[in-house]
């Protein structure tokens, strides 16, 4: 490269820094060296003394997945991306005109530590980094869940059938290898019922608006003092919010309350709490053919005005990053869910650090 060249690269990127590069802010509050370890481990790495061609370094492909989560990017365009922006480049370590990964190896690397159960260590991990610097788990939790949609499954009846029956993809489509690669028999169909419920005088309820969504479900917990997410689980989207407490419960949060909505609420739920020596802050339900008891519905309000906290998370998660599952498989959809919780964090924590440098 002509030496003018190699000043201009290098002003253009330090003008990059002075417009405040969010990458940069990234590199420099998450300690990414930190996860080495755990990457080199989950991706197998040998010591090279077999030869071959060397791999690009984990902590830089890593990086490629959290930004990817970020941007709701496909491989595809993951790996054009990566070539075509100087800031992302600088953020993984990649050199200009040099070896850069393409689609095959995200996928690769992606998939070998989803199989190897590294990206819930990652999760970990950084929890372990938020205690280290004084973001502990405080002033109780709040839990909830939001559907995240796949790509639209058209079978018939009887592949519908055999899908509900718990047959795997390869059993259903037997003499269609190719077909039965791109199904997905572990998403399920459910109604997303719209809008706060109101009731008639009478106390019956007026209708509502349900919109039919094809995916999975997100459940996650946060702490009340930082809002990040400490505990997450991933289910189809047809199953049920409370049979998921017991996953997304964190006993290591100082303060013992737990809000969440009526959804959560049943004798099983509140003795499981009662177990763990945790108090129930979530919502009641209106009494069957009564209207609601304005106590009640007070002590509801109170909560929600806590509660909503959690919404921030799926709205933040939502509208920029474009939640949506693009992978085949239950076991992806968590890699996908798990990263996007993981950048999630790391966002809440750039804003934390922000908020005590500006005092």
């Amino acid at each position: 490269m002509h030496p003018r060249s190699l000043f201009s690269l290098a002003e253009h990127l330090d003008r990059l820094s002075k417009d405040g590069d969010p990458l940069e802010v990234l590199a420099g509050t998450v300690e990414f060296e930190r996860f080495r370890p755990l990457l080199t481990r989950g991706l197998g790495y040998s010591d090279g003394a077999k030869g071959g061609r060397p791999a690009f370094d984990p902590v830089a492909m890593f990086k490629v997945l959290m930004v990817q989560a970020q941007h709701n990017l496909s491989d595809a365009r993951m790996e054009f991306m990566i070539r075509d922006r100087l800031s992302w480049m600088r953020f993984f370590g990649f050199d200009l005109g040099g070896a850069m990964p393409d689609e095959n190896t995200i996928r690769h690397y992606r998939n070998r530590l989803t199989e190897s159960g590294t990206l819930e260590a990652l999760m970990q991990a950084f929890e372990q980094q938020l205690r280290e610097a004084g973001y502990l788990a405080m002033g109780g939790q709040i839990v909830d869940a939001t559907l995240v949609p796949a790509p639209k499954q058209r079978n018939t009846e009887d592949e519908k059938a055999a899908i509900k029956a718990g047959k795997s993809a390869r059993q259903i489509w037997r003499s269609k290898p190719n077909k039965a690669h791109q199904k997905d028999v572990d998403a399920r169909w459910t109604l997303k019922i719209g809008g706060k419920i109101r009731y008639r005088p009478d106390g019956t309820p007026l209708p509502q608006i349900a919109t039919p969504v094809f995916g999975y479900k997100s459940h996650i917990s946060i702490d009340r003092r930082f809002g990040f997410i400490r505990k997450a689980a991933v289910t189809s989207a047809a199953d049920s919010d409370g049979r998921q407490l017991r996953r997304v419960i964190d006993t290591a949060n100082t303060a013992g309350d737990v809000w969440a909505d009526s959804a959560y609420r049943s004798a099983r739920n509140e003795a499981l709490l009662k177990a763990n020596m945790l108090k129930s802050r979530i919502h009641r339900r209106k009494p069957k053919g009564r209207p609601m008891p304005e106590n009640m519905a007070r002590a509801n309000a109170a909560k929600s005005a806590i509660r909503a906290r959690v919404e921030h998370v799926f709205a933040h998660q939502k509208n920029r990053y474009g939640l949506f599952i693009r992978t085949i498989g239950i076991a992806r959809a968590q890699a996908k869910l798990t990263l996007a919780n993981l950048a999630y964090n790391f966002d809440r924590l750039i804003f934390h650090e922000r908020c005590a440098a500006t005092g």
